[in-house]
């Protein structure tokens, strides 16, 4: 590689959307910086070339990634930047009406069509180079995406037709890409997929995420194995004994279970009836005991009631979830889902939503007082204000709870462990003293 000085002109890369889309961002930057650009992640301002990586789940984040193209569209206008690229799913979705609305785009590329995108930088795609990707996260965790794509059919989800069907990677790869970013001083591995649980049944004819885990648990220097996006549906129970039998996997386990009542799966076409549910939500706790479940659930679908809303509120209180997330349905065209009359209204799925979060809001306060005066080993993101701010195993970042300790009264090293006393808690937040 080139010294500096010889770089080209920069390149900022802006990412909207998940964790997904962060992990195709880092490789877009990776293969740029081999090529000889100078790319950063959201870091220039007084870029040449700008890359935007859309999101298109649903309505709200389709109009953040078309807001974000029309700001920096208004910025080549006006002689700021030079070049402007849109990549990713939205782009992947809509290329063709977009190209027409906002001429300012010089070219729109696809959610696999990373070859196309680089050669308008002059650059050549090198395969080899995925699994040496440049983080643009915290230095000490890492998403490691394991497969692409979804074969599922879920009637409200557009992601199969944006991403493809479902293609893992090997468990050697995998393993390689993960001796590299604990190279780089990566502890804590996040791994994710559109769907985690799918793993393996395309190149190995059998659901082999017990058998990744087992070979991560091997690589020298991660301590910290998260697993995220799990789907409830024929889960392999396998998995548990994993988890149980790991030194490093964590405590955790995202996995959107979307609804409970057993007409509105269906309608969803989860594949999953409601005590398919309870049993893989009670065999995790019992084979993994003190697990931390992560799920999120979709209110205001095409036809729920307020009887199945009251059956998933019931649910919930029942089960006491660790972390619970909520998304309002979203009419997307394109879907099966779309074919049914969105009857709920806004005004009933924003009230509904605030109304399971306010359930949730309750549990974890009970669930975050239970800890008080415990000690709790904590991995530590950063200092915020007068606070260092990290998260137990229990929590992943940006989407879980978090610890905070005085900076006044202790020091600790943002990417270390330390162990914390609890001394308080509110609903979503603990505070504590690291002790030896």
């Amino acid at each position: 590689m080139k010294t500096k000085s010889h770089l080209k002109k920069k390149v900022n890369l802006i990412t909207l959307g998940c964790s997904k889309n962060l992990v195709d961002s880092e490789n877009i930057i990776t293969q740029l910086r081999h090529g000889d650009w100078n790319a950063e992640h959201e870091q220039q301002d007084d870029a040449e070339v700008v890359i935007i990586n859309t999101c298109g789940f649903i309505e709200t984040a389709k109009q953040e990634s078309v807001d974000t193209i029309i700001q920096f569209a208004q910025a080549k206008t006006d002689g700021q930047i030079e070049n402007l690229y849109v990549t990713g799913c939205l782009s992947q979705r809509y290329r063709e009406q977009l190209a027409n609305e906002i001429p300012e785009v010089d070219a729109w590329f696809g959610t696999l069509e990373l070859p196309e995108l680089l050669s308008k930088f002059d650059v050549d795609y090198k395969h080899e180079l995925i699994g040496e990707r440049q983080t643009t996260t915290p230095k000490h965790f890492a998403y490691l995406k394991i497969a692409e794509g979804c074969s599922r059919t879920c009637s409200f989800c557009a992601i199969p037709m944006m991403r493809g069907v479902h293609v893992s990677r090997t468990i050697e790869s995998l393993v390689e890409e993960a001796k590299n970013l604990a190279s780089y001083g990566v502890k804590e591995l996040m791994l994710i997929s559109q769907e985690l649980t799918y793993y393996g049944l395309d190149i190995y004819k059998k659901r082999a995420l017990a058998d990744l885990i087992e070979a991560l648990d091997k690589v020298e220097g991660i301590e910290w194995i998260r697993l995220h996006y799990a789907y409830p549906g024929r889960f392999p129970l396998d998995v548990f004994d994993a988890m149980a039998k790991a030194t490093h996997v964590c405590k955790y386990l995202d996995i959107p279970l979307q609804h409970i009542s057993d007409s509105v799966l269906k309608s969803m076409k989860r594949h999953t009836k409601k005590q398919d549910v309870y049993d893989v939500i009670n065999m995790a706790r019992k084979k993994v005991p003190g697990i931390a479940i992560r799920t999120t659930f979709l209110v205001g679908f095409p036809g729920e009631t307020e009887e199945n809303f009251e059956e998933l509120l019931d649910f919930i209180r029942e089960m006491k979830f660790e972390r619970v997330g909520v998304f309002q349905y979203s009419h997307e065209e394109g879907t099966t889902a779309h074919l049914l009359e969105d009857d709920v209204p806004t005004e009933v799925k924003v009230d509904r939503a605030n109304r399971l979060m306010e359930v949730q809001r309750e549990i974890s306060e009970q669930k975050n007082n239970a800890l008080v005066g415990m000690t709790l080993k904590v991995l530590f993101d950063r200092k915020e204000g007068e606070y260092f701010v990290g998260r137990t195993e229990f929590d992943s970042p940006e989407v879980d709870n978090e610890v905070l300790v005085l900076a006044e009264k202790n020091f600790v090293r943002i990417g270390d462990f330390a162990n914390v006393l609890i001394t308080d808690a509110t609903e979503f937040d603990l505070f504590g003293d690291v002790v030896e």
